[in-house]
Formats: C-alpha cells, structure tokens, sequence
C-alpha cells in the first residue's frame, strides 16, 4: 500500500477525536453555566500576566450558547478533516494552533477577555487552505477549494468590522495556520507518480513500449520457439501390461 493510501485511510478516531473535543467544549460550557459563571473570566487578556492563562483555557469558554453554537459546527468538520487528511500532524495543529493564536491574540489584542474557539477554527481553514495549495496533490487541493468556499467569507472577520468581535484572535489563527503549512510542508502527500515520471526510468526496459518500433508502429513480438528432443528409448520408454482373465489363470 502506498504512503497517499494509508494517510487517506478512513479509521473511527477520524471522527471520534473531533467529536470529544467539541463535547469536552459543550461539558466546559455546561458547567460554566451551571456550576462555575466565575471561569467565563478566564479569557486571554492581552499584555496582562493573568491573560497567559487564557491562552490555553480560552478555546473552551464562550459567551452565550449561540456563541458555542457558530464554532461547534465549523471546528467539528474542520477537525474531521484535519484527522482524515493530516492525521500524523493533526494533534500537532490543534495544541500548537491553541497556542500560537492565543499567544498573537494576547499581543495584539484590545484591552478585553478574549474568549472563544473561533481563533482555532481560523487555524484550521487557513493552515487546510495552504496546506493543500503546498501540497499540490489533487485531493488536498479539493479540499482547500472546498473549505474556501464553504468558510471563504471568514476573512472578513479577521478585521475590525464588527464591534465585541475579537477580530485579533481571528487574525491571529490565520496567520498561525500559515506558519504551520509552511512549518509542515514537508509533511504532505506526494502526487502519484507513474513508473515513466521517475528519472531512473528506461523505455528499452518498458514492456509495453517493446511492443513498438521507433515510429510507433506496432509490433507483433514472436514468442521464442522450444526446441523439442528427439524421441528415443530412453525418454520415451516403452511398458508392456499383461492381465488375466480370472483369478485361476
């Protein structure tokens, strides 16, 4: 099986790990809602000591359920194709994605609590996006298309058009997504390659193009002819069989 066959290998924990970590993100919020109010204060805040904290703890608090509600769908489908397509580097953009876009939100950022997995859903579009640009593997490329077109309009977002949006934390996933599909570039699926593409390849040794002259005419190739021995006693001995016609002869 070849290295594009086993990476694009459908396996449970393609949708199995996606799906615990936004029910790990849905368990946060009822909680928060339920039993601890006081932990929707744990955003990033930037250029603040205790805003480093939020840095990590920030992609699993939200403001209102229709908050959650917009990332949960986006970051699900994004992450199953993160599995699917990336599944060696997967855990690789999602913890060092949570990082890298809270560390930008927190230099960058407005004096504010800055809360909410909508910075690593820009790392995920941004870093499939160039990944499969990279890539050049039709696959890849089809998946950047698809998720330009289904999350293109987001870019909008990562400028301050809309008030009480953290446009820096979406600026800064999609820069980080960026840096890692220029970090793992080496890390893709290489396109198909046919046994006339690799550069030790001889068309004497073809066995197809056996089958054709130089000008390309076709050639009918005669298969070598056996020689067959010479019939003789030894290797064409003879038996003699002898019966009786009942028992008392």
């Amino acid at each position: 099986m070849s290295n594009n066959q086993e990476q694009f290998k459908y396996s449970t924990s393609v949708i199995v790990y996606p799906l615990i970590f936004v029910l790990s993100i849905w368990m946060v919020f009822w909680m928060q809602v339920r039993f601890f109010p006081s932990i929707k204060r744990l955003g990033v805040y930037p250029q603040e000591l205790r805003g480093l904290l939020g840095v990590f703890t920030s992609p699993f608090i939200h403001a209102d359920i229709e908050h959650l509600y917009h990332n949960s769908i986006p970051l699900f489908i994004l992450s199953v194709a993160l599995f699917y397509f990336y599944r060696k580097i997967s855990w690789k953009v999602l913890f060092f994605g949570i990082l890298l876009s809270g560390l930008f939100t927190w230099v960058i950022g407005r004096p504010a609590n800055h809360i909410g997995a909508s910075g690593l859903v820009y790392v995920l579009v941004s870093f499939i996006f160039f990944k499969g640009i990279f890539a050049k593997h039709y696959r890849l490329v089809a998946l950047s298309l698809i998720v330009i077109f289904l999350y293109g309009s987001m870019i909008w977002y990562a400028f301050p058009i809309k008030e009480g949006m953290s446009w820096e934390g979406h600026l800064g996933g999609l820069l980080s997504g960026l840096l890692f599909a220029v970090i793992f570039r080496k890390a893709i699926a290489k396109p198909e390659r046919y046994v006339w593409q690799h550069p030790d390849y001889n068309e004497e040794d073809d066995p197809f193009l056996k089958h054709f002259d130089e000008n390309g005419n076709f050639i009918e190739l005669k298969e070598p002819e056996i020689e067959e021995e010479p019939i003789s006693e030894e290797n064409n001995p003879h038996y003699n069989y002898t019966f009786k016609e009942n028992k008392d002869d």
